[in-house]
């Protein structure tokens, strides 16, 4: 591509690339353009194959004059993943295999048919969905960070251009850097990344220090247990995400941009890193950037995996090759960041928020939402609820809404117990909190956080005692070991979890262990500690009963606790078959074949559940 050097070529650019997309989307070519979830979930399911063989046997079968293929973004419906979707007719295949790949060129693409098995089908009322804004997942979704993804190839930039791409960045380069900062103010931007602080006001600081160097960074760590909104963006719309970093650059005056990308994302980092270079070689990046005099280069560093270094000062330490450690604050970040030099720290999900604002206006952005968070937020929605994925709403919207309606509700019929949000930093909210809507402050009120948006859901068979153990163990695993109430703090919280979760809990633990949460959460130096203990506290206050069930009659409610597990059969139901002994590992079911009932020995028992499992008569269950 010939390089973009003006205003002018940038507009005719725009304007070829989204008459290309128009043509592809809407049939005018006289092709069907079929398109290939490439997002990591769908390529470890095959979707790469599935591209292949497309590409394979249209051109095998002579096909080039009636189809194209592409790979674009992911589609959000993870748990319905591989998808592929065919234009004009905007028809939704979904769990495509690679054996499905004959009958769409045969029958869809040569005889015009649709492939109805193919197709969703509601659970409710059995009805085949061919068009994916039809499908309850989507309806009350609203693409905002998650523009273009699904849509476009992220690895060819004019795909980005058709889409609107650098509108943004145009619009800010004949604006003042001031006029910048209150256009994103005026959106009422706050930041994803969990903290929810407006975006425009930490700019407006940034851009008040009078230094020659400064920095943005693209905090792209994203550490929560099931995550992987910001994953998803770099995948599917890596270009959206530099642009807004490139107006966050020309709003405070900073030339230099970096990413820091966990590297467990290899196909993030590698998309981002293929956008970079093609801006580069366009004069996009670079100097002189469209004849604004505005120069700004991009730059990428990996992180190893550290949960702490998504605190922002930590983060700052990794990039200059220091360990992970947080800084006590003050100096703010925007004050004193990277080398000394101030330095504003934006999520993936805010900077693809602040390219769509400058491209459409922050009163546009403003009006979606609720009166103190504005705009939409993407939700990572996983766990006991049908329909699994990448989910993005206005803000204001119910967590009902988003379990039942977009969830899909709980799977087998079980009942809905309580919803992680905010990951090992938030708490559990439980059915009294079902109408609430969904935004920074209301979620805090209720003893949670919107986090980055991680959202997992339980059900009655989950234990909330052996919940708040599992996030503690992360938490113990991820803390830095800087300050001591969070080096401290944490051990013995996750000690004491561990004592109740084995039976052993005694009644002072549970005061013990209040008091220690309130210590973490008031004396640790940055947020991985103030926050370690909000699943403990928010279980404690949800679900008193199953904690004085742990600790005073020595049960679990939900069994899931193996030590106080107990398996028996019921003697009327055995049908002295032999099967739950001959499949026990360690001999501890014992009875005689077609005369006694079975017995296990509870001493012996190891509690794997084999026995439960291979019952056909249903006569084993846990106590």
């Amino acid at each position: 591509m010939e390089k973009i050097l003006t205003k002018e070529q940038l507009h005719a650019k725009v304007e070829h690339c989204s008459k290309c997309l128009d043509e592809k989307f809407n049939g005018k070519d006289g092709k069907k353009h079929l398109v290939i979830c490439g997002g990591t979930g769908c390529i470890s399911s095959h979707s790469d194959e599935i591209l292949k063989h497309l590409e394979e046997l249209i051109k095998e079968k002579h096909l080039e004059d009636k189809a194209t293929v592409n790979r674009v973004g992911c589609f959000g419906f993870c748990s319905q993943g591989p998808f592929v979707k065919v234009f004009p007719e905007d028809r939704l295949y979904r769990a495509v295999k690679v054996s499905d790949v004959d009958r769409i060129i045969q029958e869809d693409i040569i005889e015009g048919k649709c492939i109805t098995d193919l197709l969703y089908e509601d659970p409710v009322t059995h009805e085949k969905v061919e068009r994916q804004d039809d499908i309850n997942f989507y309806k009350k979704q609203q693409r905002i960070a998650l523009n273009g993804c699904s849509m476009i190839n992220p690895e060819q930039i004019e795909e980005a251009f058709g889409f609107g791409a650098f509108k943004g960045l145009e619009r800010a380069l004949n604006m003042s850097q001031q006029e910048v900062v209150d256009e994103v103010l005026k959106s009422g931007l706050r930041g994803r990344g969990g903290a929810g602080f407006p975006t425009g006001r930490k700019w407006q600081f940034a851009l008040n220090q009078q230094s020659e160097d400064k920095y943005v960074i693209c905090n792209g760590d994203e550490g929560d247990p099931g995550a992987f909104m910001d994953r998803s963006i770099l995948e599917g719309n890596p270009v959206g995400v530099i642009e807004g970093m490139m107006i966050a650059g020309y709003a405070i005056g900073a030339k230099n941009g970096y990413f820091y990308v966990r590297a467990e994302y290899p196909i993030a980092v590698k998309r981002l890193q293929i956008a970079i270079k093609q801006l580069e070689e366009v004069g996009l990046l670079g100097d002189n950037i469209l004849g604004s005099g505005f120069s700004f280069r991009c730059h990428i560093r990996l992180g190893a995996g550290a949960f702490v270094c998504g605190e922002e000062t930590a983060l700052l330490n990794s990039i200059e090759g220091k360990r992970g450690m947080p800084r006590p604050r003050p100096p703010f970040p925007a004050v004193k960041g990277l080398w000394g030099k101030p330095s504003i720290i934006n999520n993936v999900e805010t900077l693809a928020d602040v390219s769509w604002i400058l491209r459409n206006g922050g009163d546009k952005f403003a009006a979606i939402g609720t009166e103190k968070s504005k705009g939409t937020k993407v939700f990572a929605l996983g766990g006991k609820v049908n329909n699994v994925g990448l989910v993005e709403v206005p803000m204001g919207t119910t967590l009902r809404e988003l379990i039942f309606d977009i969830g899909g509700g709980i799977p087998g019929g079980k009942k809905f117990k309580a919803i992680q949000t905010g990951g090992p930093s938030g708490g559990c909210l439980t059915e009294k909190d079902l109408d609430v809507e969904i935004d920074f402050d209301s979620l805090i009120a209720r003893g949670s956080m919107m986090g980055s948006g991680g959202a997992i859901v339980m059900d009655e068979d989950n234990c909330m005692v052996d919940v708040a153990k599992f996030y503690m163990e992360f938490i113990c695993d991820e803390s830095c070991g800087k300050c001591s109430p969070c080096r401290i703090g944490t051990k013995r919280m996750l000690e004491i979890l561990t004592k109740i979760c084995d039976g052993k809990g005694e009644e002072k633990d549970l005061t013990e262990l209040k008091e220690l949460a309130d210590i973490t959460k008031t004396n640790s130096l940055c947020a991985l500690g103030q926050t370690a203990a909000n699943p403990i506290l928010s279980t404690m206050k949800n679900f008193p009963e199953e904690y004085e069930a742990h600790v005073k009659d020595k049960k679990c409610p939900a069994h899931v606790c193996k030590s106080m597990l107990k398996y028996v059969i019921d003697p009327e139901k055995c049908k002295k078959c032999s099967m739950c002994a001959r499949n026990c590992p360690v001999g501890a079911i014992t009875g005689e074949v077609g005369k006694t009932p079975f017995v296990i020995d509870s001493s012996k028992c190891i509690k794997c559940g084999l026995c439960m499992s291979n019952c056909h008569f249903h006569a084993i269950s846990k106590q």
